[in-house]
């Protein structure tokens, strides 16, 4: 079984698979975003295998884990002699990965002065290493993966806004494993085949409430600990058969502020809970409108020396009318900044995008 294969059957993930195909056939910049542990790695190594260079390795560079002082070396080499412990001349990851793909995991995590360069090297396709005075030639399609929401990042100074808007020329928003439930026990049943294999046991058993359980829990860490998980308590049973007890100990404590809001907890599926979000929120809304309502009548009452009107009857507004103009109201005060909107409106992205199509705004 291939252990970088894209699994899942929940809708989010096959519009995913769709879009990962479509654009893995051109050159475009891909940069895609999710908590970690959700397989933004798994995609960027999809759409490299779906594309026309998929003949040539894939190179993976972690901007995170290597040091701000030598990053701009590993990305674009340098010549020997130009700098203390530079004893050969060596090739930059660009250099590596010419006529293939660079995925650039964490990107977030790059320090301005090296964006600078690298946004350079998107813009011209040559790179100068260190300590070079000549400029080298390079073809390199650049998928960039962050766990960060880079327009604040941007917003913050602390990413340079001429590189996001070159790097997102695709978006693929990777959703947490608690929004596609419906996968939780393909990944269980791949994470147990594959660890089976590799330790060459009989693979176990899951019992009925190990799968609820396992289906119930929050997974703060997303598939990466679902298979931490899966593998740890394979490893520690002394039976053929994993049951509730076998995970229980493995599992963290979901956050208390977390709690109130888990989709499971409720027995709510994430559009039924998206819906009553904004409906809540409009509520309030409606709330206000009505007090400023009341405020300008009283106003205008005392001023003009009018009886007020008992037992007024007050428009009622369709809730879909109010849920349309809580959300042209929310792309308004964002300046039309979709993932903002949905923050402000206290839904999913993807509920924002199919409300805007359903509503045609």
């Amino acid at each position: 079984m291939n252990e970088h294969r894209i699994i899942g059957k929940s809708k989010q993930i096959k519009d995913l698979l769709d879009i990962t195909k479509q654009v893995a056939q051109s050159s475009i910049s891909v940069l895609i975003y999710g908590e970690s542990g959700v397989g933004k790695d798994v995609f960027a190594r999809t759409i490299h295998n779906f594309s026309s260079r998929a003949n040539k390795e894939l190179i993976s560079v972690n901007c995170g884990a290597i040091p701000e002082g030598i990053l701009e070396s590993e990305l674009f080499g340098h010549k020997k002699g130009s700098f203390t412990g530079a004893v050969d001349n060596r090739k930059g990851y660009f250099e590596l990965a010419d006529k293939s793909t660079l995925f650039l995991d964490e990107i977030g995590e790059m320090p301005l002065t090296t964006q600078v360069k690298l946004l350079r090297v998107l813009e011209t396709g040559e790179l100068l290493p260190l300590g070079s005075e000549t400029t080298k030639k390079v073809d390199v399609r650049i998928i960039a993966a962050t766990n960060r929401d880079l327009q604040i990042e941007v917003d913050a100074k602390r990413f340079r806004k001429d590189l996001y808007f070159r790097l997102k020329a695709v978006t693929l928003y990777i959703p947490p494993l608690r929004e596609r439930r419906e996968d939780i026990n393909l990944f269980t049943e791949h994470f147990i085949n594959n660890y089976s294999k590799k330790n060459n046991i009989v693979k176990p058993l899951i019992s009925k409430d190990a799968y609820e359980l396992l289906n119930h829990y929050y997974w703060p860490g997303n598939i990466r600990e679902l298979k931490n998980v899966i593998e740890t308590a394979t490893a520690l049973s002394t039976s053929n058969k994993l049951t509730a007890k076998s995970f229980e100990n493995l599992l963290s404590q979901t956050p208390k502020n977390e709690t109130r809001n888990l989709p499971i907890a409720l027995r709510k599926t994430n559009e039924a809970l998206d819906r009553e979000i904004i409906l809540s929120a409009l509520i309030e809304i409606k709330k206000d409108l009505n007090e400023l309502k009341n405020f300008a009548y009283s106003n205008y009452t005392e001023n003009n020396n009018v009886e007020p009107v008992t037992n007024q009857i007050h428009e009622i507004i369709p809730l879909a009318n109010l849920e349309k103009n809580a959300i042209v109201n929310a792309l308004d005060f964002t300046n039309g900044n979709k993932r903002k909107a949905s923050q402000l409106l206290g839904i999913s992205e993807r509920t924002l995008y199919r409300k805007i199509k359903e509503y045609e705004i």
